[in-house]
């Protein structure tokens, strides 16, 4: 079979036997039976899937950023190792920054839910959390333990939307020297309940500690009226 401008020439004898008219293949058609072939699926049982080759020419395209890097950087590859470090120092930064930030944005969640207790009541179930070693409710009940404490005492006034800022600066006002963990336990609760933060057996015990002072101080004027909503 030879090339003949454009199609293949196939010798008589093999088109038509001896003696035949010489007979050709037209390019186009043999193409065509090439592609149906190829097409049949167990030629293509083993091919990668659409991820595999997605995940293959993202490889490929890092690998082509970095030695892009490499060249116009100075220092080659220390160089792009450098700056890569410099990266991922500013996404800590940034992440840290962020983390600060939503939690100094986080709402004060209001203290007390819709089915009232007493304290004592508060300090049991705060009890269980931490048996179960579920800080986040230790820490929110112990709270409402506190308040409702003072509550029960008269030394604040009962109000079912309290939040936990203001009944920290409220208990502040009638036990004054407990400013720090009073900010400190009112933000935990915060977090725990808003910020979708996780407390810790830290915490709790911090907390813990809070309220058993706070049932041992004595108001700074006995004679003042009960501290409602700063």
């Amino acid at each position: 079979m030879t090339w003949r401008g454009d199609v293949w020439a196939v010798p008589a004898a093999a088109a038509h036997g001896e003696g035949g008219p010489p007979a050709s293949w037209d390019r186009d058609p043999a193409r065509e039976a090439a592609r149906r072939e190829l097409s049949d699926p167990r030629y293509h049982e083993h091919d990668p899937n659409l991820l595999q080759r997605a995940w293959a020419a993202f490889w490929d395209w890092i690998q082509d950023l970095f030695d892009a890097a490499a060249g116009a950087t100075p220092g080659g590859g220390v160089g792009v190792a450098v700056i890569v470090l410099a990266l991922i120092a500013l996404a800590i930064a940034l992440r840290l920054r962020l983390g600060r930030t939503a939690r100094a944005s986080t709402p004060s969640a209001v203290v007390f839910d819709a089915h009232p207790r007493t304290a004592a009541e508060h300090r049991a179930q705060a009890d269980a959390y931490a048996l179960d070693h579920d800080w986040n409710g230790a820490v929110q009940e112990t709270m409402r333990a506190l308040v409702r404490s003072l509550e029960e005492r008269g030394l604040l006034s009962p109000h079912p939307g309290r939040t936990a800022d203001e009944a920290a600066a409220a208990a502040d006002l009638v036990l004054p020297g407990h400013s720090d963990a009073l900010r400190d336990a009112a933000q935990a609760f915060d977090e725990t309940t808003y910020g979708g933060r996780t407390a810790d057996h830290t915490t709790y015990r911090r907390l813990t500690a809070l309220d058993a002072a706070l049932r041992r101080a004595k108001p700074a004027d006995t004679a003042r009226a009960p501290a409602g909503r700063p």
